[in-house]
């Protein structure tokens, strides 16, 4: 084994010297091969990745999700890595460079995660397989018979899905990799949530009208005997596991340091998240720097409403019955309003606009811990993009942070900067579907203010609403990093959240949220922050020549990437606007 790993080391070398020698243009040609040929073989690998891009070739598979296909592809993955390494960027240009360094970070990435067997916590309390799963109704083409008969298919698989899950979690459980007990004990109603939802059926009410009876009564009875026979029994069999196998092994301390390598892991995580080099100490830091600047704006915007302070604006706001949901049906309305009215806006600040539509519904009743949302459509628009609105327990929710968070999901946010990068050309297929979370989180939070770019938020509660969004994205950067670095408590982070007005129904679904998603909350406030002070820069080094939309269309013209990388990207845009008469 000793020489086949030395000569391969030696084969890697000579294939590297060959590579620095040979001419940049053939260098770039082997590069843009492998991309893709990686992409291909993922597709392939990955069947409901590739239906989600509207690749239909493999429609009736879900995947494998076992232990060792999970092996197999981390293999191959290393194999990757140590090919692009052999290909020298010397000399290439400043885009070919780029998808260079993206490529070789996210197996760089892929490395490291594998190595802390992060895969061994596939669930968290925003979801998971069997959350997943049940969202196949709307996530697959059900536009032809065939496309029916591929999601009966699939719809048998999903035991084997769930036991291949299963076995991952053993694997957890034996290496102390396990989540949270009392979040863990919050995974098994998940799943007895699908059971009584039965969303696996919703397909026998939109059979397209062109299909004949037949077809109707045939498919109606095979989606039926796969849901009764396979899928319920599976969901069942999976949520008896984790009740009475997986949550009593679930840990005590919430940190995410307490886990084998956890400082390692925390850091990692972080790094991910961030895409920047800023320690824990250095964001909580920042973080109360935020808080401290958002809410001295409030209490401002409060001075104008003729209130002597910020907490007796808020009282009001809070008391206002008008901001008060009655029903669900009254959220999901009041973000497709919001939506609808920013969509003829959108000319005015993009260049680059959004080829999908996007459609609005309630998160169901078997997930709703989940936030609101917004999933991808596909890239022709068939399937189109979903903001998916929290609305659990109505009437204990506000609207007024409804057009900031509408924004933030929809137009001009994550929906419009989804879309584009779905079709931009002149880039390689991996980065159309980049999701780097502090690019595409910190994208959306800033699309909140550009609302005001166009004449919105006239209501002052609303423009207050923006505020108080923007407030508890800073307010996450204190509480992650508190929980996962400081050694605070579950209460302290429900206190913390209540004394800057997030009430207590959103407070203890986050809390458990950053609990067991550590670090994904900070990426919102670090990339807007980044956005902000690129678009500070340009408008201070072009003066009159600044154009916002052409400043916009560079940030999303490249798709997501790290903050340094989008950094170097706007930086030398500014240089080339410069340099022009």
């Amino acid at each position: 084994m000793r020489n086949l790993l030395v000569l391969a080391a030696a084969s890697a070398c000579a294939l590297g010297a060959v590579a620095q020698q040979s001419p940049v243009a053939e260098r770039v040609k082997a590069q843009n091969a492998l991309f893709d040929e990686v992409y291909k073989n993922r597709l392939k690998s990955n069947p409901m990745m590739a239906t989600s891009q509207g690749d239909y070739s493999q429609n009736d598979q879900l995947g494998d999700f076992s232990l060792a296909h999970i092996v197999a592809e981390h293999k191959e993955s290393d194999g990757y890595l140590a090919r692009i390494r052999a290909i020298s960027p010397a000399g290439m240009s400043a885009d070919d460079l780029l998808n260079h360094q993206l490529f070789e970070r996210g197996f760089v990435r892929a490395d490291e995660n594998f190595a802390l067997k992060e895969y061994e916590m596939p669930l968290n309390m925003q979801g998971g397989i069997h959350t997943s799963l049940a969202e196949l109704p709307v996530q697959v083409p059900l536009d032809t018979v065939k496309h029916y008969e591929d999601y009966i298919s699939r719809l048998k698989q999903i035991p084997r899905a769930l036991d291949q899950t299963i076995e991952i979690l053993k694997a957890g459980e034996k290496d102390g990799l396990v989540p949270v007990k009392f979040i863990a004990e919050k995974f098994p109603a998940q799943a007895d949530g699908v059971v009584a939802a039965d969303p696996f059926l919703m397909p026998e009410k939109k059979f397209p009208a062109s299909f004949s009876d037949a077809d109707k009564q045939r498919l109606t009875a095979e989606i039926n005997d796969a849901v009764e026979k396979d899928v319920l029994p599976a969901y069942k069999k999976f949520a008896a596991f984790l009740r009475d196998d997986y949550a009593p092994h679930g840990r005590t301390q919430l940190s995410i340091e307490s886990l084998p390598q956890g400082k390692a892991r925390y850091a990692l995580a972080v790094k991910v998240m961030t895409t920047t080099d800023l320690t824990p100490s250095e964001i909580h830091e920042l973080g109360l720097k935020e808080v401290a600047r958002i809410t001295a704006e409030m209490e401002a915007l409060a001075h104008k409403q003729g209130y002597k302070t910020l907490d007796e604006w808020r009282t009001a706001i809070n008391n206002d019955p008008k901001w008060r949901p009655t029903s669900e049906e009254q959220i999901v309305a009041d973000f497709k309003r919001y939506i609808d009215q920013m969509q003829p806006k959108l000319p005015e600040l993009f260049g680059l606009l959004p080829k999908q539509p996007v459609t609005v519904e309630a998160i169901p009743a078997y997930n709703a811990g989940q936030a609101t949302h917004y999933s991808g459509g596909t890239p022709d628009g068939r399937r189109p993009g979903r903001v998916s609105v929290a609305v659990a327990d109505p009437t204990h929710r506000s609207l007024v942070d409804d057009e900031a968070v509408a924004y933030h999901e929809g137009v001009p946010g994550h929906h419009l900067q989804i879309s584009v990068a779905q079709n931009l050309t002149g880039i390689p297929k991996f980065r159309q579907r980049a999701g780097g979370s502090a690019y595409t989180e910190g994208w959306a939070l800033y699309a909140e203010e550009l609302g005001k770019e166009v004449g919105f938020y006239q209501d002052p509660v609303s423009d207050y609403g923006r505020l108080s969004s923007e407030l508890f994205r800073a307010v996450r950067l204190v509480v992650d990093t508190g929980i996962h670095d400081q050694g605070w408590t579950r209460q302290q982070v429900i206190d913390y959240m209540h004394k800057n007005d997030v009430n207590d129904v959103q407070a203890q679904q986050e809390t458990d949220r950053y609990i067991s998603w550590p670090a994904q909350a900070l990426a919102y406030k670090m990339g807007q922050l980044t956005i902000l002070k690129l678009r500070t820069e340009a408008q201070q080094q072009l003066g009159p020549k600044f154009n916002l939309k052409a400043f916009h269309d560079e940030i999303l013209g490249g798709g997501a990437l790290p903050l340094d990388l989008l950094q170097e990207r706007v930086e030398a845009w500014i240089k080339l606007e410069k340099a022009k008469p």
